[in-house]
């Protein structure tokens, strides 16, 4: 049995905690600062809570990480080299869920004197996207367009934003404030957020779509050169950018991030009832033709060892888990920096935890979805 840290017992490291515990094949030990949040794990032999406090460094939390084949942290974005830093020092695999692209490039300039993997982005988006569209691109001799949109949105929505709180409010503005990576005409460009607004349809249902950071993930340094354009937008419904628009920029609440968190949380509720919508479109030459191709698909949550969990918990989840589960396998490099889009997606969706993105349907038969035959089979 596997020795495992998760650092952070909020709603996504609970999920990590109990997808793995629940296998026989992990021993989860579960880091965080809150006495509350490690009241509420659930019980089981194989879920160890453990208190950190904030004078925990150096030796000390050497000591609490050592023995661990990997440290899964769930932690906020700013955290995130820290706990990198962390299992290098104890030569332990390290995984994440950041969005946030100068973690993510501190944590790859890390991995050049690391022994183990250092495996970032571990998550939705960036992460699984990054898988499937890379997928997507191998059937290509030539590619021309990459375009990913992701959203996690409730399922109802009955306010002016269109929108609920169902992942960390923290890193939502942060996605919404920082520069967008993309590949514009050929060329490696930094986009503005909240821009670039398009409306699509995905599966019926009417979507708008703007720039947000980080979801492209590595995708722009993998695709360099290959790809006439390559953008990463997410989705909300309807008139959603314009009002954050408002709020950031004519209220200026771009400058007092901790503000408008409040303001957020104080004034939206969380909802358990939401969806993840995943649209993926490449194009490219194929056969002497110009073609498309599609993955999309919606996530719902679920229950869990008897426990609700919402979908982007089920997505995000599973995805890290997925990949930790293949590591554990040897079916991924042991040491340096592993980008998302060196996991094959055929194994991925074979993996007991990847199979939650498994699409249903051919979209190239019927609907905008491929199923994982179609996948194999490119």
């Amino acid at each position: 049995m596997q020795k495992i840290a998760v650092v952070g017992a909020g709603r996504i490291g609970t999920t990590i905690a109990s997808m793995l515990a629940h296998t026989g094949d992990y021993h989860v030990h579960v880091l965080d600062p809150h006495d509350q949040a490690l009241a509420a794990l659930p019980k089981h032999a194989a879920i160890v809570p453990v208190q950190l406090t904030p004078q925990m460094e150096g030796a000390d939390l050497a000591a609490l990480l050592a023995g661990s084949f990997a440290l899964l942290s769930a932690a906020p974005f700013h955290q995130m080299q820290r706990w990198a830093q962390a299992a290098v020092a104890v030569g332990a695999h390290y995984l994440d869920l950041t969005e946030d692209i100068q973690s993510t490039q501190a944590i790859a300039a890390l991995s050049q004197q690391a022994s183990t993997a250092l495996i970032p982005q571990c998550g939705l988006a960036p992460g699984f996207v990054s898988i499937a569209a890379h997928h997507l691109c191998q059937a290509f001799d030539a590619l021309d367009t990459v375009h990913l949109r992701v959203g996690a949105l409730p399922r109802c929505a009955d306010n002016s934003l269109g929108y609920q709180l169902s992942w960390s409010t923290e890193g939502v503005i942060n996605e919404y404030c920082q520069p967008c990576e993309a590949i514009v005409d050929g060329q490696r460009q930094s986009l503005p957020a909240l821009q670039g607004l398009e409306r699509l349809r995905v599966l019926g249902q009417d979507y708008e779509a703007f720039n947000t950071s980080g979801g492209v993930g590595s995708l722009v340094q993998s695709l360099a050169g290959q790809v006439r354009e390559l953008n990463y937008k997410t989705l909300r419904y309807p008139g959603h950018a314009e009002r954050m628009r408002f709020l950031l920029d004519e209220l200026r609440l771009r400058d007092q991030r901790a503000l408008l968190r409040q303001i957020l949380e104080q004034a939206l509720p969380a909802t358990e009832q939401d969806v993840v919508v995943i649209f993926i479109s490449v194009s490219g030459q194929q056969g002497g033709r110009l073609l498309q191709r599609h993955y999309a698909q919606e996530i719902y949550g679920t229950t869990l060892h008897g426990r609700a969990i919402s979908a982007i918990q089920n997505s995000t989840a599973s995805s890290i888990c997925a990949v930790l589960d293949l590591l554990a396998q040897g079916q991924l490099p042991q040491s340096g920096w592993v980008r998302q889009e060196a996991i094959a997606l055929p194994l991925f969706l074979a993996n007991r935890f990847g199979a939650v993105y498994a699409p249903k349907v051919d979209c190239a038969h019927s609907a905008n979805v491929a199923d994982p035959a179609h996948f194999r089979s490119l």
